[in-house]
């Protein structure tokens, strides 16, 4: 049953030390939440048989059960409970490969308290709204990674536009996932059963272009009929990659079936002159920036409008190294299972190198840089002596936001005291047991946080 207490949801935080959980419910506790503690696996199975839990914190290695085994019984009995790890750096490959498992989340120890918070808001909000955990097998096979906030809000964009018919414009450098994004559209949404349609229009001649668009009849010249891209999508989508690279003509003829497609539904082939009907959803990508081929003229003003009803950035890769773990072990296991490999783990030195380096091919260099690290791996575990020989010399990133991260930190700790102080009514020397502090240390971070 749920707690009397009218709260954003129940969590329970399952750890052996005394202290972690303290300070973890005091802070989610200040935040609206019911929380529920456990310092064993046992004792969580069985508060998890009597309480409706909406997600679970987890350390992954403690005495007794750990949290890995934990995680296998939510799965078989309980599986619409998001689990969060918690772990330290020699438990981060296994954890990374819970992730892929189906986890929720995992974060080193100690946990950035504001991030933890936005995860657990979050999975709270998908235990909540998604009962239904039996989705069709396309919406999770095309999903964007939405570990860093950047692919978070990437990911609410998605789930509110995936059923619309407004054309939708996604940019992002070379590399970033905008193909990926596209489908999740589709197969996330109301067209999910009907046809996919993609095509790169800076990889194919503009002659020839004109001809894979519309198709051509069979009096034009050619010795049959061919149907074009904008026929063969129907009522799914269509999705033109680069959609810079058309020319003037194309851009014109695209506008067009836009416009007749408002009304009528319908176009033509080349050399015809019969109607043809269709429905698609057009979804574009750019790497370039379209708004300064406008100025320039070499973009059509009209077609860019048409085109940009919604807009979905993807961000480089180097701006959501969140996602990064999550991303290699999904290519891992790709390509592991290509390969008829046994299950293989990334070791803590790669994760490292991977970590250091900047991506300048985005996603796409990733996938490719963990295929050949499959291919060469010679034991179960990609070591950073499968990597590239430009990770592996690749520098140490310089923390800019070090000093930044300490102030988090130190802010969070007053907010930790406030919220404690706000749930004991004032009572100090319940709220400093609370947080697992001394009393006399919990008056000198007071007076540092500017309370008397």
């Amino acid at each position: 049953m749920k707690s009397n207490i009218i709260s954003k949801g129940d969590i329970l935080i399952v750890d052996d030390e005394p202290n972690t959980l303290k300070v973890l419910s005091a802070i989610l506790s200040g935040e609206g939440y019911s929380v529920h503690k456990s310092p064993d696996c046992d004792e969580a199975i069985r508060m998890l048989s009597r309480l409706d839990i909406d997600a679970v914190i987890t350390d992954l290695k403690m005495p007794g059960k750990s949290g890995a085994e934990l995680f296998d019984h939510i799965r078989q009995n309980h599986s619409g409970i998001p689990v969060i790890f918690m772990t330290a750096y020699g438990t981060v490959e296994s954890a990374v490969q819970a992730i892929m498992d189906g986890a929720f989340y995992y974060f080193l120890k100690p946990p950035d308290f504001l991030k933890l918070k936005e995860v657990v808001d979050r999975a709270v909000e998908k235990r909540q709204k998604n009962s239904n955990e039996n989705r069709p097998a396309p919406i999770k096979r095309y999903h964007v990674t939405d570990k860093s906030d950047a692919m978070a809000k990437v990911a609410q964009i998605i789930e509110s536009v995936k059923d619309g018919s407004s054309s939708v414009l996604i940019t992002g450098e070379t590399g970033a996932g905008k193909k990926l994004a596209a489908m999740a559209l589709h197969y996330g949404g109301i067209r999910k059963d009907h046809p996919f349609i993609d095509i790169n229009c800076s990889a194919i001649p503009q002659e020839l272009l004109a001809y894979e668009l519309f198709g051509y009849e069979k009096d034009t010249g050619a010795h049959s009929k061919r149907t074009g891209k904008f026929e063969e999508a129907g009522s799914g989508t269509l999705f033109l990659d680069e959609v810079g690279g058309l020319g003037m003509p194309l851009q014109t003829r695209l506008l067009r079936v836009l416009q007749e497609m408002e009304q009528e539904m319908k176009m033509e082939r080349s050399g015809g002159n019969k109607n043809i009907k269709t429905g698609f959803r057009l979804i574009v990508s750019t790497n370039r920036d379209l708004s300064a081929k406008v100025k320039k003229g070499s973009f059509r003003e009209d077609l860019y409008y048409r085109i940009n009803v919604v807009q979905i950035n993807i961000p480089p890769l180097r701006e959501r190294m969140d996602d990064l773990p999550f991303l290699a072990m999904q290519f891992l296991n790709e390509f592991s299972q290509r390969e008829d490999r046994k299950k293989l783990f990334i070791s803590g030195d790669a994760l490292n190198a991977l970590n250091r380096y900047s991506w300048p091919g985005n996603v796409r260099q990733l996938r490719n840089v963990i295929e050949r690290a499959v291919v060469l791996a010679r034991h179960e575990s990609i070591t950073a002596n499968d990597l590239p020989s430009e990770l592996i010399a690749a520098p140490a990133k310089k923390k800019h936001g070090l000093a930044g991260h300490l102030k988090t930190l130190k802010e969070l700790e007053v907010l930790a005291i406030r919220k404690a102080l706000s749930q004991f009514e004032g009572n100090k020397s319940r709220a400093a047991r609370a947080l697992g502090i001394s009393r006399k240390a919990f008056y000198k971070k007071l007076t540092g946080a500017g309370e008397k």
